[in-house]
């Protein structure tokens, strides 16, 4: 039986070819870093929560919309931050669009009537946090 060799050279140029495009489909194929793919997972929980709050008329449907459209915004924001930066976002637009999701998380509470209160009825009363 024959054997099939391939010089150094083609398999180096192969290789070399192939490494760029490799990386650019891991980014767009979603693989992130661990903080990456968490900060998207959370933005599309919380549009789930929205559309169920919606569902169980907790909120109204302009409310709903508006807050679907920032969770959106957020994870599609994420997700083009991390596929400039091969699946990680930089910590600055990190933080800043954690800190957008509590917004839009914390809303969504704020409408539901969900928000933990605060206080131990010492005082006459609990009050929302918030």
């Amino acid at each position: 039986m024959r054997s099939f060799k391939i010089p150094r050279t083609a398999a180096l140029a192969a290789l070399l070819a192939t490494v760029p495009f490799a990386g650019a489909y891991a980014a767009s194929a979603g693989f992130y870093t661990p903080h990456t793919a968490g900060l998207i997972d959370q933005a599309q929980s919380l549009d789930q929560g929205i559309m169920a709050a919606r569902q169980a008329d907790k909120i109204k449907p302009d409310e709903a919309r508006t807050l679907h459209m920032q969770a959106v915004h957020i994870a599609r924001v994420a997700q083009r931050e991390a596929a400039a930066g091969h699946g990680e976002i930089p910590a600055p637009q990190y933080q800043q669009l954690v800190a957008q999701l509590d917004d839009v998380s914390q809303r969504l509470r704020n409408a539901t009537g969900s928000s933990p209160l605060i206080g131990d009825g010492a005082d006459a009363g609990y009050y929302p946090n918030g």
